[in-house]
């Protein structure tokens, strides 16, 4: 009697969801054993159907969300390049010192082209003190044993209330109170081995008004101090000006720090530098997007191929490429070097030589077709566009990515769901099987049983034979 081995195999790998356990098979006992595994075994391939249809579903879109990333992170540093473009364009004007021991400067918004001549009799200092008293351990000995201290600096009182006695809390107290123009530090003038901690106090502008710290309702300064000077300078030989910080504006959007004494020119110009960098960024963080959309297109096509936001997506970018307005005597970014090539895929082509011959007219005419990300111009249609498809949260790119997510997480639930009724529907199927193939099997002993009955009655024996 032929027997074979009853047994389920090629159950199917989950993507994101949890794989069944592996039904027990029987040994066959008929003849019949391998049939009726087959039927097994077909029964279990119908019922995988949907649920590999799931799995592949899952599949495509997993790698749809991870197509998804790599254009998510694309538009996002378009989006910066395009909000560095913006800084650079209100930064089109710099500004530099013959003599930089004298002066630093910087230009912000508002700003004017200009030349001035600075010269610096006094940077200024700042009012200093330290205590007259110092401790080995500032985080539990305190200057005196008083619970509140009055601080006069530039001219003005403040009473420091420690939250504990220490000097620590003392300094703690001091920089909490943003209005007393005093920043407080523990320095230590000892040495390494025996350490004396004192208490360092610095006014935080120019002047001359010392700096006291008493016990309140007491009349002996705990600190000894230097007493600060103002800064004092003179702009195109004006008359002395002094001045309470290093830092002072000389013109609208024009700003100069006092270095040191001297005399030196602040130039403020048109400059194409900032502008020509952050054009150039701009244009690789465009083609490294139309890079990668770029494979999501034809019949060999990424994930995304043949997806509606792959379209959406190269509108986008060819409306950036292809801006033009009228205003302003510049109509397009040709103007600032910045050329679309229709031929290698929509990528755009960057001459920084363009911007670098431009006078100031020239200069300002470009930065007021850029414009402002806010209110006008090239920068505000850029940065529009991008928030709709780059924006972490509500953008086009983040909410496809959502949907796809989503997706994902129901069609595994419902892997899950199958994958245990398949289960269930095999070890049905197979203990039915292992019942039937034990009758068949007996079904056939017993033919074989009578069969060999039978023929022992029909058929002589040697020795009948002999007497025949």
């Amino acid at each position: 009697m032929a027997s074979s081995s009853i047994g389920f195999t090629g159950a199917p790998t989950l993507t994101n969801a949890s794989s069944s356990a592996t039904t027990p098979s029987t040994v066959g006992l008929s003849d019949y054993s391998q049939d009726l595994q087959n039927e097994v075994n077909s029964e279990v391939a119908q019922a995988e159907l949907p649920m590999q249809e799931l799995q592949s579903e899952v599949t495509d879109l997993q790698n749809q969300t991870s197509e998804l990333g790599t254009l998510s992170t694309d538009f996002q540093s378009l989006q910066s390049s395009v909000s560095a473009l913006n800084s650079a364009s209100q930064g089109i004007l710099s500004a530099s010192v013959s003599n930089q021991n004298v002066l630093s400067a910087s230009v912000s918004a508002g700003a004017l082209a200009g030349t001035f001549t600075v010269t610096v009799t006094s940077p200024g200092s700042y009012s200093t003190a330290l205590s007259s008293v110092a401790v080995s351990d500032p985080t539990s000995q305190g200057l005196d044993s008083a619970s509140s201290y009055t601080l006069t600096a530039n001219g003005v009182s403040t009473t420091i209330t420690p939250a504990g006695n220490t000097l620590d809390d003392l300094v703690a107290a001091i920089n909490a109170n943003t209005s007393d123009g005093v920043q407080a530090t523990v320095v230590n003038v000892g040495s390494a081995t025996s350490p004396e901690y004192e208490l360092d106090l610095q006014s935080t502008s120019l002047g001359t008004d010392p700096i006291s710290l008493t016990d309140t309702g007491g009349s002996t300064n705990l600190v000894t101090g230097t007493a600060g000077s103002y800064a004092a300078y003179s702009v195109d030989n004006s008359s002395s000006i002094q001045a309470s910080s290093s830092t002072v504006t000389l013109s609208p959007g024009v700003t100069v720090n006092l270095l040191g004494d001297g005399t030196s020119t602040v130039t403020v110009a048109p400059s194409s530098t900032t502008l020509t960098n952050a054009l150039s960024n701009f244009v690789t963080a465009y083609n490294q997007a139309v890079t990668d959309l770029g494979k999501n297109f034809g019949q060999n096509g990424g994930a995304l191929a043949g997806d509606n936001i792959i379209y959406t997506l190269q509108q986008a970018l060819n409306s950036l490429g292809n801006y033009t307005t009228t205003a302003n005597g510049v109509t397009g970014l040709s103007a600032l070097g910045i050329t679309f090539d229709p031929s290698n895929n929509g990528q755009l082509d960057f001459d920084p030589t363009v911007l670098e011959g431009d006078n100031s007219t020239q200069l300002s005419a470009a930065a007021s077709f850029l414009g402002n990300a806010s209110s006008s111009g090239f920068l505000q249609f850029a940065t529009n566009t991008l928030t709709n498809i780059a924006d972490p949260t509500s953008g086009l790119i983040a909410n496809e990515t959502t949907q796809d997510n989503n997706t994902i997480n129901s069609d595994n639930q419902l892997i899950t769901q199958e994958q245990a009724q398949i289960t269930q529907l095999q070890s049905n199927l197979q203990s039915q099987m292992s019942t039937a193939d034990a009758a068949i099997a007996s079904l056939e002993s017993q033919q074989t049983f009578y069969s060999s009955l039978f023929t022992s009655m029909l058929i002589p024996s040697p020795e009948e034979l002999a007497t025949l």
